[in-house]
């Protein structure tokens, strides 16, 4: 006869779990985030490898030929935006000499209304440049770690290519006891939610580049496209991106630019599409393919961002959305797959109990 383990045991335990896992991925982050970037590049990349294998190409030139289809986009994205950024860099005494200006107007106001000398500003200035040293390590130390970041990538996503069935064969074998086809199906599942999240999220972006540029252009900022394409991928990085994205224009018309009726008018015009991108774009071409309730969806970004940083809120949404196709499949998993998922049932539990009383 089996006794049921107390339930301040069973939540002790799963509590030092979770915390040993936690530590885990945070210790073992500059190894792990890399390879995670690199499988979900690799199941976007694997419909074009299948289709070349399926054209007889060998192996070890299908991987290449599909690392090579990914690197030419991406180079070609770089590309564009270094000429616009070489442009950008003619214009930078001008805009050097004009933002001294403004800086001295700004604190010639501060002196005079606050009766906050010019010494004193300075002093207060490097007081807060001193104290945000350690910040502006990390983020150099972040810089390096995304170039290392793109050195790794094209190896992982090649290994994970080659041997993509001897790891097939490992999934099965590990959890045969659930069935060959409830594995397939999860598997299934999983590789489509992560291909159409991925392209959701280029799409998202490449309309929100054109709208950024169009509003930028209509409104006579300077560089308008180059401006608009880099705040449309700093808003793939939730909340803090989308407010970046809405300053580097406002700065720019602020120091090419007489009067603020131009950054009144860019705020409103980011402000429409940001209504745009969360009302619609997001819902029905992002969201509707991995179908995580809002709360869900901002805690895991939150915790994510927490835990890797950036990375980790890019890949915190895709991390979800396996787990609840995995909870989704296993019988005593469903209510938390039911938790992460975005149904909201009209009727509650106590009053699904009471209306089966009554019928009783």
């Amino acid at each position: 006869m089996t006794t049921q383990e107390p339930f301040y045991k069973k939540s002790t335990t799963i509590l030092f779990g979770l915390i040993l896992v936690v530590y885990v991925l945070f210790m073992l982050s500059d190894i792990l985030v890399p390879l995670a970037f690199a499988g979900l590049l690799a199941v976007l990349l694997n419909p074009l490898y299948n289709r070349l294998m399926n054209l007889k190409v060998p192996k070890v030139l299908s991987i290449s030929i599909a690392l090579l289809v990914a690197f030419l986009i991406v180079a070609a994205i770089l590309y564009f935006l270094s000429s616009q950024i070489m442009q950008f860099g003619e214009m930078l005494p001008t805009l050097k000499t004009k933002f001294n200006q403004i800086l001295t107007d700004l604190q010639r106001w501060i002196a005079s209304s606050f009766g906050i000398s010019f010494e004193k500003q300075l002093q207060y200035f490097k007081e807060a440049a001193n104290s945000n040293k350690a910040l502006i390590s990390r983020t150099l130390s972040g810089a390096l770690g995304v170039f290392s970041i793109l050195f790794l990538l094209p190896v992982y996503i090649f290994l994970l290519l080659f041997y993509k069935t001897l790891i097939l064969n490992f999934i099965y074998e590990v959890f045969s006891k659930e069935g060959p086809d409830s594995v397939a199906g999860v598997l299934k599942e999983t590789k489509a939610a992560i291909q159409s999240y991925i392209v959701g999220l280029l799409i998202e972006a490449f309309i929100v580049a054109i709208l950024n540029s169009a509003a930028l252009l209509l409104l006579g900022v300077d560089y308008a496209i180059l401006i608009g394409v880099i705040g449309a991928i700093l808003n793939l990085i939730p909340y803090i991106g989308g407010l970046v994205a809405i300053l580097l224009p406002v700065l720019m018309a602020t120091v090419t630019k007489d009067g603020y009726t131009t950054q009144l008018l860019i705020l409103g015009a980011y402000a429409i599409i940001q209504f745009i991108d969360n009302n619609i774009l997001v819902p029905r071409i992002v969201s509707s393919k991995v179908q995580i309730n809002a709360l869900i969806s901002i805690l895991a970004v939150l915790l994510g961002g927490a835990l890797w940083g950036v990375s980790g809120m890019f890949l915190s949404i895709p991390f979800v959305a396996v787990l609840k196709i995995v909870f989704d499949k296993i019988e005593g998993l469903k209510p938390w797959g039911k938790l992460l998922g975005d149904e909201v049932p009209s009727v509650n539990f106590t009053q699904r109990w009471k209306l089966r009383r009554r019928r009783v």
